[in-house]
């Protein structure tokens, strides 16, 4: 069994065995016609359920027939132009490039003496983000696993900032289009899901700042503390960008920690003409990106940033075995210092490869031009008597209802719009999300494709159409 360890002496044997994996992914990548093939659980999950763990196939290529058919054949492919889901990007050659890299070498980020230049590398991609973000010269971050981390340690380091021992009094406002992980996030930190103060948004989907000022008002004058604010650039379900500016005068008045999540959002900071949307972001206390969202990474690089770089010893627990205190005294760079992880992946590795290969302005261009097709996309929604687009873009994500040109039920349009989606999910020719808008059922474009066009965007709202009118003339008939 040693034959399949990977060092010195079985080099070849991986080189051809990620050489052999990676021809087949190609091979699939260049003939998927589709996102998705429309298998059910029910159908691919008896494919799964048979194969004998117990029993190896002893061969790599015969690992990798099996494959074909319990996994790449009915994977989602986020590359397909036709892919319109969720915020699910496809990924950039030097990222893949770099994830083959990290995970061959597997360094483990946690400590100097496991990782040495992959430390290193992690922390000037921190200090570029911050300093693209502009928090100053006493700001640090870490990278973590997604933007529910982020929020959670962000959220952690608000509540030991707070000064008051006395979880109950203490407070989060965030928009109620802000991402649930604010709430998760509460319930994980001792407050309670009722600690989170809901603010409701304009008709532009942005939090209301007026609103906010009267509901911090109103938490001091009951004694209560204030400890974060929450603001959003690029909500989940409409990308809107919350009022940062406002926000941030805020925050500093009644003297609460300001968050801005902009796990969807970050893709600006590398925009050449979108940038100023996210003008306010740098007055933050600390800032959630999700690289593997706008900057077009594989799933997971994330990183949590912070203005004031002290802020993250409240994460910081000293082991003898791995980073003791007299660590700190030696000026060894232990990344776990800053970290809720211990064992960490180089994720960090993808993003370092993409800027050096393409460069931030490479990256900004492609989210701009999924800003831009969003733009297309909602004059062409607008235009289109069969649906209500629900509001006017900021970022790449439209949200939009079939509504019938012959009188129907609220509840029947809600059942059409739902079966819709669920349709089009079966015959595999595209992918849509769902969401909510004031109780009733709409769909969701989460653009985030350059190679998506207009032309797509229409052939997938026919199909929409063609799927829902199928619905409601089947339920006339049976009525």
């Amino acid at each position: 069994m040693r034959s399949h360890l990977l060092n010195d002496t079985t080099a070849e044997s991986y080189r051809r065995s990620v050489t052999e994996g990676v021809e087949r992914v190609a091979r699939k990548l260049a003939a998927t016609r589709g996102p998705f093939t429309g298998v059910t659980p029910a159908e691919l999950a008896p494919v799964v359920d048979a194969v004998d763990l117990d029993r190896p196939l002893g061969d790599a290529s015969a690992a990798l027939d099996e494959l074909e058919s319990v996994y790449l054949r009915d994977a989602v492919y986020f590359h397909h132009p036709r892919y319109l889901g969720h915020l699910n990007c496809p990924v950039v050659i030097p990222a893949v490039l770099g994830e083959a890299v990290l995970s061959a070498v597997n360094s483990s980020l946690d400590t100097w003496d496991q990782s040495a230049g992959g430390t290193l590398i992690e922390r000037k991609l921190i200090d570029w983000t911050t300093g693209r973000i502009g928090l100053g010269p006493l700001a640090d971050g870490v990278f973590t696993s997604g933007g529910t981390q982020s929020n959670l340690q962000a959220l952690l380091l608000a509540r030991e900032e707070a000064g008051t021992t006395d979880l109950s009094r203490l407070r989060i406002f965030s928009s109620e289009c802000s991402h649930f992980s604010v709430q998760k996030s509460a319930q994980l930190l001792g407050l309670g899901r009722d600690a989170v103060v809901s603010v409701p948004v304009d008709a532009t989907k942005r939090m209301q700042s007026v609103v906010l000022a009267a509901e911090l008002e109103a938490c001091r004058a009951e004694g209560l503390v204030p400890m974060a604010i929450v603001a959003t650039a690029g909500t989940t379900d409409f990308g809107s960008i919350d009022p940062l500016p406002e926000i941030a005068a805020l925050a500093e008045e009644y003297g609460a920690w300001m968050h801005v999540d902009a796990a969807y959002g970050c893709g600006l900071l590398a925009s050449t003409t979108r940038r100023h949307l996210l003008d306010g972001i740098e007055r933050a206390d600390s800032v959630t990106v999700d690289y593997h969202k706008s900057f077009f990474q594989p799933v997971s690089s994330s990183a949590v940033l912070v203005r004031d770089g002290a802020t993250l010893r409240h994460a910081t627990y000293h082991a003898d075995y791995l980073n003791p205190r007299r660590t700190l005294a030696e000026q060894i760079p232990n990344q776990v210092d800053k970290s809720l992880q211990t064992t960490r992946r180089f994720d960090a590795l993808k993003l370092w490869m993409t800027l050096r290969v393409m460069g931030a302005d490479g990256v900004g261009e492609l989210f701009d031009e999924v800003c831009d097709l969003a733009r297309e996309g909602f004059g062409l929604l607008a235009d289109d008597p069969r649906y209500d687009v629900v509001v006017e873009p900021q970022l790449s994500t439209l949200v939009y209802r079939y509504v019938p040109e012959a009188a129907a039920s609220p509840e029947d349009v809600d059942r059409a719009n739902l079966y819709a989606r669920k349709a089009l999910f079966a015959s595999g020719e595209a992918v849509v999300a769902g969401t909510k808008v004031d109780g009733r059922q709409y769909l969701k474009f989460t653009l985030l494709n350059p190679e998506t066009t207009a032309a797509d965007i229409a052939a997938v709202l026919d199909l929409i159409a063609g799927h829902a009118e199928q619905y409601l003339g089947e339920n006339l008939v049976h009525a």
